[in-house]
């Protein structure tokens, strides 16, 4: 009862929120210079051509006007049609999005399995070489571009070595694995030091702490005191750092479903912006947005079930 109560008081706070996306959403058009109908058709379009255009769009009616027809189409679940591809946004954002889930989560889980067996063994090797060695590699990757390193792995594994393909997102889940195996490594070189960084500073404030000494006074083994207490304290902080870093994992991916040519909302956004194709980027605006708001609520939750000490009022 006491987290539903957190869910609605979190939902009423992010109404203000998602009002204030919808007013950037809609402006995106508006602060455009120049005429929208007539960038979008390019030089070559007749008068009458951008004139039918403005008024497909309702661009010839009084601001407030269009924000309201916005907002009543939003509320009937309506982004408009794209120009260039003539399709529903609706649906062009609807036959994408699954692809886009698919490869943040396939890059958050794959960071996590890189990430927390590397931040504990540095941890328990505390000042070595080893320690030493992953700190620096976790900057490294925290410098590189992730497209210098996405072009990197496809030179490396794709074209030279040949065991992974260079674009595509395949078929089936298998198939899915397979293809988009190196776009989610790509994008794990630079989450998992991330999430890496501060859990080992965690394990080590935690391997100090009082009860993991009287754990082991009780003559629990390392690994059931390691497995048991240590990383089960320490990961919670990690589940919100990931949390919070969903937003960055959805704007990343739009630069590597392009060098990767996935078919998500990434490269759909590069696509439309290269042909200034507006109501599809002002729908993808949107979502972005919610979608990263949605996680974020998300995580809150993730973060009570794993830790119940955590006060939910």
């Amino acid at each position: 009862m006491v987290r539903l109560h957190f869910v609605l008081q979190r939902l009423i706070q992010l109404i203000p929120v998602i009002f204030g996306i919808s007013v950037v959403s809609f402006l995106i058009i508006h602060l455009i210079p120049g005429d929208p109908a007539t960038i979008m058709l390019g030089p070559r379009a007749t008068p009458e051509t951008v004139r039918q255009l403005t008024v497909q769009m309702g661009l010839d009616k009084p601001l407030y006007d269009q924000y309201l027809i916005f907002i009543k189409n939003l509320f009937q679940g309506e982004l408009g049609n794209s120009i260039l591809m003539k399709q529903s946004v609706n649906k062009l954002i609807g036959e994408r999005l699954g692809t886009t889930f698919f490869l943040v989560i396939y890059a958050s889980l794959l960071s996590l399995l890189i990430s927390i067996p590397l931040a504990l063994w540095s941890a328990m090797k505390k000042g070595s070489l080893i320690d030493g060695g992953f700190r620096a590699i976790s900057i490294i990757g925290l410098a590189m571009p992730s497209f210098w390193i996405g072009i990197l792995l496809m030179l490396l594994l794709s074209i030279k070595l040949k065991l992974f393909p260079v674009s595509g997102y395949g078929k089936n889940f298998g198939g899915h694995i397979y293809y988009l195996f190196l776009p989610a490594l790509t994008i794990t070189f630079g989450l998992a030091p991330v999430l890496m960084r501060p859990l080992r500073s965690k394990i080590i404030s935690v391997f100090s702490s009082e009860y993991i000494e009287a754990a082991r006074a009780r003559g629990l083994k390392e690994r059931a005191v390691v497995i048991k207490h240590v990383l089960r304290n320490a990961i919670n902080g990690t589940i919100t750092i990931l949390g919070v870093n969903i937003g960055w994992l959805l704007g990343g991916s739009v630069v590597i479903e392009t060098v990767f040519s996935v078919p998500g909302l990434g490269q759909l956004l590069i696509n439309s912006i290269l042909a200034r194709d507006y109501p599809v980027i002002q729908g993808l605006v949107l979502v972005f947005a919610i979608l990263v708001v949605a996680v974020n609520l998300l995580t809150d939750l993730c973060y009570t079930i794993l830790d119940p000490r955590v006060d939910l009022e």
